[in-house]
């Protein structure tokens, strides 16, 4: 139990806004950064008050396009990287989920056999089987396209466990109630599996979403096109060896607004997204 008098609890405050302190200045200082002139930047040291340049840089980025990437906007960029994204998310949990129903609802031949395949298939990542994986995108004509960006990973043998062991804790009286309440299965997963799992859904949710934002090695290879660009790869084209040739201002905008969505999907599903990682009874 914790003390709510002594000196305890102003240290552990102090800890936490400590905390949040060393997490969040990089982010500050790279807000400041993408309010100054390049000149600013390059001179040393750089203001710790946002410049004014914030509606100039910010426009330009968004809307009149990158030099060094083809003179693609950011607001392309950006839903490239939320097609990705939302693709990848949502077409995990389709297919983990009806996996799962399958696996724990259903007897067939071999079912068990076909659960280990998919669980043993965590053990080769899309980094193991990049150039297989990329010769197929290239022989199916893929390249440069969303499918070819989301289908490769899209399979998630980790969600599927998940709503395995979720939907082995279904006791087996609500199973039989629906069947004699004459419930088919498609029945009985939309209207009692599915609203039993929204909380399982919501935390898959936000964990795949941010790990569809943040793919690169993927994305590199099967994206030729700058209009196909992500926006973390469109974040690698942006820099130069050479300081003076990097649009600075220009980058640092990217990455705030690279930041800004997986941030807004984790505070939106937070309440979510707690329920779904510490809620051990349905």
């Amino acid at each position: 139990m914790i003390e709510r008098g002594g000196i305890g609890r102003p240290i552990a405050h102090l800890v936490l806004i400590l905390g949040v302190l060393i997490v969040a200045f990089p982010i500050y200082y790279t807000f400041v950064a993408s309010t100054q002139t390049l000149q600013t930047i390059l001179r040393p040291p750089l203001p710790l008050v946002p410049g004014g340049e914030f509606v100039d840089n910010y426009s330009q980025a968004l809307f009149g396009g990158v030099g060094r990437i083809g003179g693609v906007g950011v607001g392309t960029l950006l839903f490239n990287t939320t097609v990705m994204a939302l693709g990848i998310a949502i077409g995990k949990i389709v297919i983990s989920i009806l996996s799962a129903f399958a696996i724990v609802f259903f007897r067939f031949p071999f079912r068990m056999a076909f659960f280990w395949l998919i669980f043993i298939t965590l053990m080769l990542p899309v980094e193991v089987r990049i150039l297989p994986t990329y010769k197929v995108m290239v022989d199916l004509g893929m390249i440069d396209t969303y499918a070819g960006l989301i289908l490769p990973l899209v399979a998630s043998a980790t969600a599927t466990l998940l709503f395995r062991q979720f939907f082995m804790t279904i006791p087996p009286e609500l199973v039989e109630a629906a069947r004699i309440d004459a419930a088919g299965p498609m029945r009985f997963f939309r209207d009692i599996l599915i609203p039993l799992s929204k909380t399982n859904i919501a935390a898959l949710f936000v964990i795949l979403f941010i790990y569809g934002w943040t793919q690169y090695l993927w994305p590199l290879l099967v994206t030729n096109d700058n209009q196909m660009n992500t926006i973390v790869i469109a974040l690698k084209k942006m820099v130069s060896f050479a300081d003076a040739d990097t649009p600075w201002p220009q980058v640092m905008v990217t990455a705030i607004l690279a930041i800004a969505p997986p941030v807004l999907v984790v505070v939106l599903m937070q309440r979510w997204f707690v329920r779904g990682l510490v809620e051990s009874e349905k």
